[in-house]
């Protein structure tokens, strides 16, 4: 699966590149997977789409250490680390959701 921003195997980017920066996102107004907010603003489609409360179900998160797929309700509830390997994701992606996720 291509990861768009992507510089390394684990999904860091030129703008996230700490060890916990392990994640991409599926972004709802393309379907593409990209490291972060600002790759796909880069990168993406030119639209910005949230993810809404009613399609938190789907598969839209990568782990980027073992390559699992989380629900976004199971990414949210994580506790920043994965449900598949136990590899720790930044708490710091929080600041961001807003513009990958519909508030709660």
């Amino acid at each position: 699966m291509k990861i768009i921003g992507a510089i390394d195997d684990e999904t860091r980017c030129e703008h996230y590149h700490s060890p916990n920066d392990r994640i991409a996102i599926k972004f709802k107004c393309c379907g593409a997977y990209f490291s972060c907010y600002q790759c796909h603003a880069q990168y993406g489609c030119g639209q910005v789409k949230v993810w809404p409360r009613d399609k938190f179900h789907d598969q839209a998160i990568l782990c980027g250490h073992c390559k699992a797929t989380l629900s976004i309700n199971d990414y949210l509830a994580s506790g920043y680390s994965c449900p598949s390997c136990d590899a720790a994701f930044n708490p710091g992606c929080a600041l961001h959701s807003h513009l990958y996720f519909a508030k709660k």
